[in-house]
């Protein structure tokens, strides 16, 4: 075998993506069928009421949560194909030199499927772990009759196995794409890629040209726009625990079960520290070398750590208001399609905008740690050790 299990070891966060995604999927997406069994029992139309509203929302509530981690699940296994290939260019090319063909080298990704399995496996064991108590704070209120809890295999199926198999298919695919290169192209470690395409510097209306961009802000700017997928990620870790968070707090305002805003509050905090240390940690990673000619040439510390790390503060803040207002517009349609406040009793929706402030402030204090832990890390990189790096 050319790529070996344990060469996955590193992609926790895809495990932490498929736990996420079918821990919410399977606790609602179970329920909806055990609740089917008891329709018949249910005859007053207040109740009827309750139960279309209980299927409708947990089906809107694992589409859209379950839809967006899996999305994001494929962004980060692509992410991780290419910079295993990108950092193993040598002896793939080795290989191919050899006579491997690119179908055999391609099989050999299946194992990058194995990450979603054990998540999924996870996931699906923590939802029928916590199900007995979901299942009795959603029928303390009377209306509808007690649901028994019960095994559907046909979960198993939609959301352990099939994932598992069609993210070993991706994986398999997309590394063929991507070792459609000679055997000495990879050995080389070259890559074809476009030129970036300067801006002619201005002038004054003198004739003289203004001065360029200073270095450090040029090599932050160069830093962020190096890997696309680095900026997704730091940028759905703010949205992440923003629209979570925010949500959380919606949800027990609107009568919702706290099982279920805790539930909300965790796997927000949860994704957006989970990708945060991935981004991080690889934008450290990938740049070691360039801290340490930095330090070579005399730049403190803190600028080392403002040119690497500095440039993604914007693109935070801007996933933490995208997803305020996501869970905002998310709120608002389930409330107008789902539910009827005068039947129900409910207050009428609007943003608490001193909730989302109170978020902003720990997600701030979170992020602000995160770089902090960070800046004392590039401080205890082996100077030494870099410099003799092949």
């Amino acid at each position: 075998m050319i790529i070996r299990p344990k060469d996955t070891a590193k992609l926790f966060g895809i495990f932490i993506m498929c736990f996420c995604a079918v821990l919410i999927c399977t606790i609602f997406l179970n329920s909806n069928i055990d609740m089917a069994r008891i329709k018949d029992q249910i005859t007053d139309p207040e109740a009827i009421f309750i139960y279309d509203l209980t299927v409708s929302s947990g089906n809107v509530t694992s589409a859209v949560s379950g839809g967006a981690l899996v999305l994001t699940t494929v962004v980060m296994l692509l992410f991780y194909i290419k910079h295993y290939i990108d950092t193993h260019k040598s002896e793939l090319g080795i290989l191919k030199a050899l006579g491997y063909p690119n179908r055999k080298i391609a099989r050999s990704f299946w194992v990058f499927g194995l990450p979603v399995l054990t998540g999924t496996a996870f996931g699906f064991g923590g939802a029928f772990a916590l199900m007995p108590a979901f299942y009795r704070t959603m029928r303390n209120d009377g209306v509808l009759p007690d649901t028994p809890l019960h095994f559907n295999p046909i979960l198993i199926l939609y959301l352990v196995v099939i994932p598992a198999l069609a993210f070993s298919v991706l994986a398999v695919l997309y590394s063929y794409l991507k070792l459609k290169r000679t055997a000495l192209e990879l050995i080389r470690g070259s890559n074809k890629t476009k030129p970036l395409k300067t801006k002619p510097l201005k002038t004054k209306p003198n004739g003289t040209q203004i001065t360029k961009i200073p270095f450090l802000r040029e090599l932050k700017r160069s830093t962020v726009k190096s890997r696309f997928s680095l900026v997704f990620f730091i940028w759905f870790a703010a949205f992440c625990y923003a629209a979570s968070v925010v949500m959380s707090f919606s949800i027990t305002v609107l009568g919702g079960s706290d099982m279920m805003a805790v539930l909300m509050m965790f796997i927000g905090v949860l994704l957006a520290v989970t990708t945060l240390f991935l981004a991080v940690t690889t934008v450290i990673k990938g740049n070691t070398k360039t801290i340490a000619m930095l330090r070579v040439f005399g730049y403190s510390d803190r600028e080392c750590t403002g040119a690497m790390l500095s440039g993604y503060r914007p693109i935070t803040y801007a996933g933490f208001a995208i997803g305020s207002a996501y869970q905002h517009g998310l709120m608002r349609m389930m409330m107008s399609l789902f539910y009827d406040n005068e039947i129900l009793g409910l207050p009428d929706y609007s943003f608490d905008w001193q909730v989302c402030f109170i978020v902003f402030v720990s997600f701030v204090a979170l992020y602000e740690i995160f770089m902090w832990i960070y800046s004392e890390k590039i401080k205890r990189i082996p100077l030494k050790e870099v410099m003799m790096e092949e």
